[in-house]
C-alpha cells in the first residue's frame, strides 16, 4: 500500500504557521482595511473571478503567451509580498527589498526549495490579509462555490490540472511539490488555494470557537487529508480536487465539536 505523510505534514504545519502569523498580526491588518468585511456578493465574485483565470490558463483554445502568465503572477506576487513586508515594517523602502529579492531569486537562483519556500509564503501573506474579510457566513457561501468550482474544473474540464502545468512548467509559486515519504519515487503537488482554504478555515475555527478548536481543526484536516489521499493513491486516481479533502478535514471537526459539546450540555 502506498502512504505518503510529507504533503499532509505541510499542510497542518503551514496552516499551523497561518494561524499564529494571523493571530500576532490580525490588529494590524484590521485597521489597515478599515473593517471592512466581504458580503456575499463579494465572495461570489471571487469565485467567478477565480474560475475564469482557471478557465483562461488552462483552455488550450486560448493561446496566451508564457511571458505574459510569468509576467502577470510574478507582478501578483511582489504585490502581495511588499504589501505583507509593509505591514510588517511600514517603511516603503524597506518593503520594496522583498520583492526585489523574490525577482533576482527567481531569475538567477531558482530551484525546487525556493519555489515551495516561496510558495508558502504566499500562501501565509493571503490568508492574513483575506482571513479578516470573512465572517463565518461568508466562508460557508466561498467553501460551497470554491468546492463546485473545484472539482468542476478538476474532473469535469481538466483546465485547473492544465493551469497547474503550466505553472508548473514556469516554475511559477502557485504550488508546492514535495517527494513522497516514506516510500518514495513520487512527486506530490498541492496548490496555494488549498493550503489557503485550510488556512482560512482554521482562523474562522479559531475566531468563533477558540484556539484549542482552532488547533484542532489543524490537526482534523491533516489526519483526514491524509486518509482521504492514501485511499486516491492506491486506488488509481490522479488529479483530485483537494478542497474536498480540506473540507471534509473541516466539517469533520465541527462534528467532533458538536458532539463533544453535546454530550457535556452546552452549545
Amino acid at each position: 500500500m502506498i502512504v505518503d505523510i510529507s504533503l499532509p505534514l505541510a499542510l497542518s504545519l503551514i496552516t499551523l504557521a497561518v494561524l499564529f502569523v494571523h493571530t500576532k498580526l490580525s490588529g494590524k491588518v484590521t485597521s489597515l482595511l478599515g473593517g471592512r468585511e466581504f458580503k456575499t456578493r463579494d465572495v461570489v465574485l471571487l469565485v467567478v473571478m477565480m474560475g475564469v483565470m482557471v478557465t483562461v490558463l488552462g483552455w488550450t483554445v486560448i493561446t496566451i503567451p508564457e511571458r505574459a502568465i510569468m509576467v502577470f503572477f510574478l507582478f501578483a506576487y511582489s504585490t502581495t509580498l511588499f504589501l505583507f513586508t509593509y505591514l510588517i515594517v511600514p517603511r516603503w523602502y524597506l518593503a520594496v527589498v522583498a520583492p526585489a529579492i523574490f525577482i533576482a531569486l527567481y531569475f538567477l537562483f531558482w530551484n525546487l526549495i525556493l519555489l515551495n519556500v516561496f510558495a508558502i509564503i504566499f500562501t501565509i501573506c493571503i490568508s492574513v490579509y483575506l482571513g479578516n474579510l470573512f465572517t463565518w457566513k461568508t466562508t460557508a457561501v466561498f467553501v460551497a462555490l470554491l468546492t463546485v468550482m473545484d472539482v468542476v474544473q478538476v474532473l469535469l474540464t481538466g483546465f485547473m490540472v492544465e493551469s497547474g502545468e503550466k505553472a508548473i512548467g514556469l516554475q511559477l509559486p502557485a504550488l508546492i511539490q514535495l517527494p513522497s515519504f516514506p516510500l518514495q519515487g513520487y512527486i506530490m503537488v498541492l496548490g496555494i488555494g488549498d493550503i489557503f482554504l485550510s488556512g482560512l478555515l482554521v482562523i474562522q475555527s479559531n475566531q468563533r470557537y477558540g484556539k484549542r478548536w482552532g488547533l484542532a481543526t489543524i490537526v482534523a484536516i491533516g489526519v483526514v487529508f491524509f486518509l482521504l489521499e492514501t485511499v486516491l493513491i492506491n486506488s488509481g486516481i490522479g488529479a483530485f480536487p483537494a478542497t474536498v479533502l480540506v473540507i471534509a478535514g473541516w466539517l469533520t471537526a465541527l462534528g467532533i465539536r458538536h458532539v463533544y459539546k453535546s454530550s457535556i450540555g452546552t452549545d
